[in-house]
């Protein structure tokens, strides 16, 4: 990998400021997934102001530039995702400190956003060309139960046409070159219920899902790559002084490999079945599933190429399997990985926070990486 030439160096220096202005700003744009529109708008509105042609939002709430692809059939992606975990409609809290931006969602993945937006900036005002054409990806619905929905539609409309892909989301230390799969469940159970005095003897649906949930933290792992599960939201019931009609929780279980995935599968179903044999009313809804990669995939060479950046800025980056938009292109046979240009902590907290410093050596490693693309 070449070293970047001074007129990079320089650009990125001379647009420092620009960047935690702008990162500023988003950060405080809610954008649940699902509910993207504002952050989406805004960041088309900036492609537009910095020159961009040929913007667009699509059916899923992405954000497009198409750059230098026009007839191109063997495009590469470079996404970031606009939407965060937090719930919230109104803006979203940012404080500086000690040289530190927090921020719910400030680097999950907001600050990959700007990075990224700097880079089509970059391109355009350096008159870069491209060896392939790219795409510059914002895309909605990466976090919970979105079910990377953004990255669906990308695949679904540029279907037989995109060759490679890098999610930039994360931090700059490691990058992702395996896809975690994961099923996701709402699963309801109604009983009779009744008054907890004069129906005492009626099933208790609560009863009832907490038998559920001890039968599946009963279940020891299967040995194919790393498998687990969760419980992670319960919720029913009237009042103290009733016999609960209705209780419902959200289960999910990841693994690294197809395998594990099969494996709890027969698990979960066998479950829920032996509950409904005894009679108890149980509704099962998939709210999210996400795919393992596909066998036989050529990592090599990205990974080489994802490894070569972080080196040419002197950072040692090691590989592991994450959950991230990569799925999707994984999962079809499509080489991609997935890495960030900041160093912080506090992911899906409200404590989120960035170390404003760090993003000088991520939006090196990132432009070190997006060079290696042009002619």
């Amino acid at each position: 990998m070449k070293e970047l030439n001074q007129a990079v160096l320089n650009w990125l220096e001379q647009h420092r400021e620009e960047y935690f202005r702008d990162l500023k700003e988003l950060a405080q744009i809610p954008a649940p997934s699902g509910h993207e529109e504002k952050r989406a708008e805004w960041v088309k509105n900036w492609l537009e102001r910095h020159g961009a042609a040929g913007v667009v939002i699509d059916e899923a709430k992405n954000v497009i530039f198409p750059f230098h692809a026009d007839g191109c059939k063997e495009l590469t992606v470079f996404n970031a995702h606009t939407d965060v975990v937090f719930p919230d409609m109104e803006a979203l809290p940012l404080r500086e400190e000690n040289g530190k931006l927090y921020a719910p969602g400030v680097g999950d993945d907001t600050a990959n956003v700007i990075a990224l937006l700097q880079m089509a900036q970059m391109a355009l005002e350096l008159n870069l060309q491209p060896e392939k054409g790219i795409l510059f990806v914002f895309n909605s619905c990466e976090e919970g139960l979105g079910n990377l929905k953004g990255s669906r539609q990308l695949m679904k409309d540029y279907e037989g046409r995109i060759a490679k892909w890098f999610a930039i989301d994360g931090g700059l230390d490691a990058y992702v070159n395996k896809a975690v799969g994961s099923k996701r469940f709402e699963i309801v159970i109604e009983t009779e219920g009744g008054h907890s005095y004069g129906a005492f003897g009626n099933r208790n649906a609560i009863y009832y899902m907490a038998k559920m949930i001890d039968t599946f933290y009963s279940l020891k792992v299967p040995d194919y790559g790393k498998t687990t599960y969760n419980v992670g939201v319960i919720e029913g019931g009237t009042s103290v002084n009733t016999i609960a009609q209705q209780c419902k929780m959200l289960f999910e279980y990841r693994s690294d490999d197809v395998r594990g995935l099969a494996y709890m599968d027969q698990f979960f179903h066998s479950v829920v079945e032996s509950y409904r044999n005894m009679g108890i009313r149980i509704q099962v809804e998939v709210v999210g599933d996400r795919p393992c990669m596909a066998e036989g995939i050529d990592m090599a060479p990205i990974c080489a190429q994802m490894e070569a950046a972080g080196r040419s800025q002197g950072v040692e980056m090691s590989a592991h399997a994450g959950s991230t938009d990569c799925n999707i292109p994984l999962s079809l046979g499509i080489p991609a990985v997935c890495f960030g240009v900041y160093r912080g902590e506090g992911a899906h907290t409200r404590g989120e926070w960035i170390d404003s410093e760090s993003t000088v050596l991520g939006m090196k490693i990132l432009a070190a990486l997006f060079m290696d693309h042009m002619k």
